[in-house]
């Protein structure tokens, strides 16, 4: 018999043998796991340099609910670009159908082929789809009666699970900035769960958040729209009265939820109705429809549209016709439970509309996340509300940055609401006008305007967008998102810079852009 000594050191090589064995098991497990979810190629896609990966993450093993994302990298130096995580509005309308492959998404389907995208957020970032909650999209529960229980609480604890267990698919994300993102009834899904981030701990390196055109507060954001139909010329004097005196938007919005309007409300909407017609797109008021419209979170135009758009108004249905298709579903590792076809939309709780945003993005700015900044549309596009924090205190988050936004063109979420709300959160939190309002700049062009409170919370808009700023001014919404992403101050043309830095005052006149050329105009 050997020594003692000897035995247990060979007992320990062999346990750390037996370690070393099992963690490269683990690895290659989580390897293949992680590969498997590699989209190789989307059928029509032109070619590319980035990867993408899709599939699902069970948030609720015992119940069966899993949620289904679209990953794609950053066009370049990937590994050193942030983490941003995209919710769509609704509630429950698809962030892939219509974030990636309507609004900011590398590609977008026309005829049967993918065209790219040349202002596509991931030239910034590395950009997370999520279908939530399940029975959006592709996502899914076995049990099927969670679709009509779905909720801002569940939902809000599901974004949660999936975002820890896709770091845990994804490690080397796991140290990374990262941001979360969204439009529309995002004002809820965004708030909620950073909330949640910040006071579970969770080990998620959350920056900041940012959200376009979004539903803070119920009774604002709704009675907002009477006034900007009255002053865009799609309601009569007679009837903006009505809305004043007689049944507000808020009102009739909360009885149509309810299923039981009053006569009162109900004449007052069906006059509005009568006057603005079938054939304008209340997320844009400036573009035409399509005229097979499907989608719920915005329709879209028939094809004589002003040719100095350049928006596809009909991208939406192409996207349903794609997503679809059955070699795509193969190639993005999806499939159909419980249902027939992909949708876009969910039904959800719809007295959770009636939750004030406000006081939990109050409480998140208190508690250590600074806001920076807050855009919002001139046309349609979202108002953004950056938040650029410090530490949370105890939280274990270095938030960095809470953007809302809300467009001038949208007529459900109006620019009007989202400047009461963004004024409100600043008196709330005591903040003084830094920097008053004033134009920002997309190369010599005006690209929207912008104010600053405090040095923590901006307004800015994008000038000529939609509810879906991406969608209908791509440009200045890829612009906007990353000055964002950057924390630096929006651009204003080069003379108005070297005038600030001549001189410690602002100037409420940016210097005016030369005048373009003939050869540029449309």
């Amino acid at each position: 018999m050997g020594e003692p000594w000897i035995l247990c050191t060979k007992l320990m090589y062999a346990i750390i043998i037996l370690m070393h064995t099992f963690s490269r098991f683990v690895d290659s497990n989580r390897r293949v796991d992680f590969l498997s979810d590699e989209v190789l190629e989307l059928p029509g896609q032109p070619s590319v340099k980035f990867k993408q990966f899709a599939g699902y993450i069970t948030v609720d093993q015992a119940k069966k609910r899993s949620l289904f994302y679209y990953f794609v990298e950053a066009e370049s130096n990937s590994s050193s670009k942030p983490l941003v995580l995209w919710f769509n509005g609704g509630p429950g309308c698809s962030s892939v159908g219509e974030g990636a492959f309507v609004e900011h998404g590398p590609f977008k389907p026309d005829g049967s082929v993918l065209v790219k995208n040349d202002y596509s957020w991931n030239k910034e970032a590395n950009m997370l789809y999520l279908e939530s909650p399940a029975g959006v999209g592709f996502s899914y529960s076995d049990n099927q009666t969670f679709y009509t229980t779905a909720n801002d609480v569940n939902t809000a604890a599901d974004n949660l699970a999936f975002l820890e267990s896709w770091l845990e698919k994804y490690p080397e994300y796991k140290n990374r900035d990262t941001y979360l993102t969204g439009e529309s009834y995002a004002g809820h899904y965004v708030p909620q769960l950073a909330k949640l981030i910040v006071h579970s701990k969770a080990k998620i390196n959350l920056k900041g958040i940012a959200i376009g055109n979004p539903l803070l507060e119920f009774n604002t954001d709704f009675d907002s729209r009477g006034e900007y139909l009255w002053s865009h010329g799609l309601i009569s004097d007679d009837t903006y009265e009505l809305f004043n005196k007689v049944c507000n938007y808020s009102s009739i919005r909360r009885q149509a939820q309810s299923k039981s309007i009053t006569p009162n409300c109900s004449r007052v909407a069906n006059q509005a109705a009568k006057e603005i017609g079938r054939f304008v797109n209340a997320y844009d008021i400036t573009l035409d429809v399509c005229l097979s419209d499907v989608f719920s979170q915005s329709e879209v135009l028939e094809q004589n549209q002003d040719a100095e758009t350049k928006v596809d108004v009909c991208v939406e249905d192409k996207t349903i016709e794609y997503l679809n298709r059955k070699d795509v579903q193969t190639a993005l590792h999806a499939r159909l439970v419980g249902v027939k076809e992909w949708a876009p939309v969910l039904n959800y709780e719809m007295q959770n509309l009636e939750t004030p945003m406000i006081p939990v993005l109050v409480s998140l700015l208190k508690s250590g996340i600074r806001p920076s900044g807050i855009w919002s549309g001139v046309k349609v596009s979202p108002s953004l509300v950056v938040v650029d924090s410090s530490p949370v205190v105890d939280s274990g988050v270095d938030l960095g940055v809470d953007f809302s936004g809300s467009g001038d063109q949208d007529s459900v979420l109006p620019l009007t609401g989202t400047r009461v709300d963004v004024t409100r959160v600043a008196k709330e939190l005591g903040l003084n006008t830094t920097l008053p309002y004033r134009a920002w700049f997309n190369g010599n062009q005006v690209g929207g305007w912008t104010q600053v409170y405090g040095d923590v919370l901006s307004f800015a808009t994008i000038r000529g967008a939609s509810h879906e700023a991406p969608f209908s001014q791509p440009e200045r919404s890829l612009a906007l998102f990353r000055g964002f992403l950057s924390g630096k101050p929006l651009p204003q043309p080069k003379e108005a810079q070297k005038s600030e830095a001549e001189s410690p005052s602002i100037s409420l006149s940016p210097s005016p852009s030369p005048s373009p050329s003939p050869s540029s105009l449309s």
